[in-house]
């Protein structure tokens, strides 16, 4: 399954949530020492309350590079940051917020650097971003500016559907006049990029509608018409093995019996809500275009379950699968 030993980085995230306990619980699991070397870049001191409170044989060793990895059994080696020193457990705080951001760019740093082979990032909070007075509203938006990307798109992955995602943060009354035949094209050829990453032969992408009914030759909608079609249309001139407008009210039921590998999202919810509803536990999070690998648990910092030792890791270990198993 896994051609080689990674070096992976892993962003602690938000020292008041989650985060912490499940890159705690995860590095615990042998089988991720079977696919990769994980170093965690955070601050030490609240690496080491997480393995305290959850009471894991578990030592915690500090490196100063990536080169100083070795991977050892029993053992979560930490690139310590340093900025936290207090903090409340469960509660946002601007202070967070500034570490988050410091760890994601030493994390980008190493990786464009290749002195990791890709990213894992624990969960941060839009609140704390907006708090420290960051400009970004979350992961995505920052790690396209670091690398200088222009043109990439959200991915997730959860059981047996993988979608990927036109308009990502933006409320649903907005979502309409951002469905234009360029950003869905755009969405098309990293979905295609997508599935070279997984290394998916031969892949078969569908694309979403945005109306009931993909717009019933324009009566519940222009949408899929006027800018899906036509994307659609060009995409399959670029020699991509595209399908579509597809209802959305069936597309995603054919992704599930496997009929289709990624399935072209026009809005959050759509793609999200399916996917959740099969994989609440185990959703991965995926940037796709960037010049990195970065991968991501698939939910929030979960501030009212965080530091009682109940988070559960399950996202956060096929967070880190993943980032083994793709390629750029």
């Amino acid at each position: 399954m896994y051609k080689t030993m990674k070096k992976i980085a892993i962003t602690m995230g938000d020292a008041a949530g989650i985060g912490p306990e499940i890159i705690a619980k995860a590095l615990y699991c042998a089988e991720i020492r079977g696919c990769g070397t994980p170093v965690v870049i955070g601050d030490r001191t609240v690496m080491e309350e997480a393995i305290s409170l959850l009471k894991l044989p578990l030592k915690l060793r500090i490196i100063n590079s990536s080169d100083e990895s070795k991977a050892a059994a029993g053992t979560i080696e930490l690139i310590d940051i340093g900025e936290i020193k207090k903090f409340e457990r469960g509660k946002p705080a601007a202070e967070n917020g500034r570490a988050c951001v410091s760890y994601i760019k030493k994390a980008v740093e190493l990786a464009l650097k290749k002195k990791v082979d890709a990213i894992v990032t624990a969960p941060i909070s839009k609140e704390v971003l907006k708090m420290a007075g960051m400009k970004w509203h979350g992961h995505t938006e920052m790690l396209a500016e670091l690398t200088g990307t222009k043109d990439y798109a959200m991915m997730l992955i959860g059981g047996d559907l993988k979608v990927i995602l036109v308009t990502i943060h933006t409320s649903l009354k907005s979502v309409p006049a951002m469905i234009k035949k360029e950003s869905i094209l755009k969405t098309i050829r990293l979905a295609k990029k997508a599935c070279d990453m997984l290394d998916i032969k031969n892949p078969r992408i569908a694309v979403a509608g945005l109306n009931p009914h993909a717009g019933e030759a324009g009566i519940f909608g222009d949408e899929e018409k006027n800018d899906i079609i036509p994307a659609i249309e060009e995409a399959k001139k670029l020699g991509i093995p595209v399908t579509g407008p597809y209802p959305p009210d069936t597309v995603f039921h054919k992704a599930y019996k496997g009929a289709i590998d990624m399935v072209v999202c026009m809005y959050h919810d759509q793609g999200l809500i399916p996917l959740k509803m099969i994989a609440f536990e185990q959703g991965v999070n995926v940037t796709v275009g960037l010049p990195i690998i970065r991968t991501s648990p698939d939910h929030g910092t979960a501030y009212d379950i965080a530091w009682k030792g109940i988070a559960n890791p399950a996202s956060m270990l096929e967070a880190i699968k993943l980032a083994a198993r793709l390629k750029i």
